[in-house]
């Protein structure tokens, strides 16, 4: 394993969901089953604590999720020398080609590279026998797609995708600014903590402009195994042709996820790859919005708000007005 560069341990049986704690219901409805859950950052103090490479000293919880083209599955987990819940990804390395190891190996070094509160942090990670686990906080209102599908199916409310964006550009931004693009910016990377603190997660397919000390303008390489995430993709990007893409294809990706939250449903989802491909780059232009999904807020927002909701948002909300206003400016050509 000395590709992943990480710590290991002997080969141990990973332990089965207990009984008692499995559950087909989402992580939302489990929190609100089990407001004892209720999570908010750990301090400096209990992340440093959380760095055991045992697994003996993590019990899982309820499977939350998969990501990572269906390979991993992230589970609730709680810490039990300290009682702090955590994340963990769990992901079977034998089933993963060459490709998707050096994936990971990029995820978990940059994680540890970069370092902003806007980017999703890996407290440690390590091997148990042929899977790959990575411990980082607990998110407890998930991903902006898992709240898509749980509470808004017919999109959000403006304020509530405005303070959302506002923190995953922060994080997008902080990647721009040391040389790094994204190519994988979606709901489904931005994460939600208990608090509202929001963070951009999906580092697998991040491209770095810098290559021997010098910064290039553009690059020409396409992430390769991944099809999933060709609707967020920019057309400089798809056409892979001689001028190549740069940061800006990431501002792309903005757009789409914006219509995304604010609509419910995701643009050129139901098209054919091909059809997608000629849409974006010699169609008419595309109008993934529909104007009435403004005029009907008000009303979707006074009859789809739960109590839980109404927590969530304010917490969000809170958290983007309790930071500063920053527009970072683009100033590279395409």
């Amino acid at each position: 394993m000395s590709l992943l560069d990480c710590f290991c341990t002997s080969r141990t049986q990973v332990e089965s969901l207990r009984p008692e704690k499995q559950s087909e219901t989402s992580i939302h409805q489990y929190l609100v089953d089990e407001p004892t859950l209720s999570w908010s950052p750990p301090s400096t103090r209990a992340s440093e604590a959380i760095r055991s490479t045992n697994v003996s000293h993590y019990e899982l919880q309820v499977e939350i999720g998969r990501g990572f083209d269906n390979l991993t599955s992230v589970h609730l987990a709680r810490h039990t020398p300290t009682g702090t819940l955590v994340t963990i990804k769990i992901t079977n390395l034998e089933n993963c080609t060459e490709e998707r190891l050096k994936a990971l190996q990029k995820a978990v070094v940059l994680s540890h590279f970069f370092r902003h509160h806007n980017i999703t942090t890996y407290w440690t990670v390590f091997t148990v026998g042929n899977w790959l686990w990575v411990i980082s906080p607990f998110m407890a209102y998930g991903s902006a797609s898992q709240l898509l599908r749980t509470y808004f199916p017919e999109g959000m409310s403006e304020p509530l995708i405005r303070n959302i964006l506002f923190g995953a550009v922060q994080g997008l931004n902080y990647l721009h600014q040391n040389g790094c693009i994204h190519r994988s910016f979606k709901a489904s990377h931005i994460l939600i903590s208990g608090d509202g603190l929001v963070t951009l997660s999906g580092l697998s397919h991040l491209h770095s402009l810098i290559k021997h000390g010098q910064r290039h303008r553009a690059v020409f390489d396409f992430p390769q195994f991944s099809t999933s995430v060709q609707p967020w993709l920019s057309p400089e990007l798809l056409r892979q042709d001689l001028h190549g893409y740069n940061v800006k294809s990431d501002i792309y990706s903005v757009g789409i996820t914006a219509c995304e939250l604010a609509s419910g449903q995701i643009p050129f989802q139901d098209m054919h790859r091909t059809q997608m491909l000629l849409q974006k780059l010699k169609g008419p232009p595309y109008n993934p919005l529909d104007i009435s999904i403004f005029l009907q807020s008000d009303s979707r927002m006074k009859n789809s708000r739960s109590a839980w909701y109404s927590s969530a948002c304010s917490k969000i909300l809170r958290k983007g007005h309790q930071q500063e206003v920053y527009y970072p400016m683009y100033s590279s050509n395409r």
